[in-house]
């Protein structure tokens, strides 16, 4: 079975559609990520479940499943989490080794939240850089919204 042809470039696809979100992105260094929380920044976990019980969460961090998060966050969604304020802030999106947590930062500045950006190399360069993570409980469980 061969490729289609609409397929062929399928990986550098990929690689074009990443390049132009992170175009769009002041993307963060895990310790420059930290010391934006410090500074009143929100770090939105959306590694699934399986990976946060394996390997640890960053403590603070909110998390928000992907397949939610422009919901949870956007300001005017009825489906927002408290700290969705309004659109300037700081939302520091984080997955697993920051490729997908690209794109989501990218889909919400396209949403207007422009203050969104994400972890260069996420959570496992986050671990390596020797930063705060806590492990050996339970995941924690995904916030939903906030009722009014």
């Amino acid at each position: 079975m061969s490729i289609p042809e609409s397929m062929d470039e399928g990986p550098d696809r990929l690689k074009r559609l990443l390049g132009r979100a992170r175009a769009k992105l002041s993307r963060l260094e895990p310790k420059e990520a930290l010391a934006a929380t410090q500074a009143g920044a929100f770090i939105v976990d959306t590694r699934p479940e399986y990976q946060r019980r394996a390997d640890g969460e960053i403590p603070g961090a909110i998390v928000v499943e992907r397949n939610h998060l422009e919901w949870r966050l956007h300001p005017a969604s009825e489906g927002r989490i408290r700290e969705a304020v309004h659109a300037d802030v700081e939302w520091i999106v984080i997955c697993d080794e920051g490729y997908s947590s690209s794109l989501a930062a990218a889909t919400l500045q396209v949403i207007g939240l422009r203050r969104a950006t994400d972890v260069v190399g996420g959570f496992q360069a986050w671990r390596a850089a020797s930063l705060p993570v806590v492990s050996g409980r339970p995941p924690s469980t995904a916030r939903l919204y906030h009722r009014r």
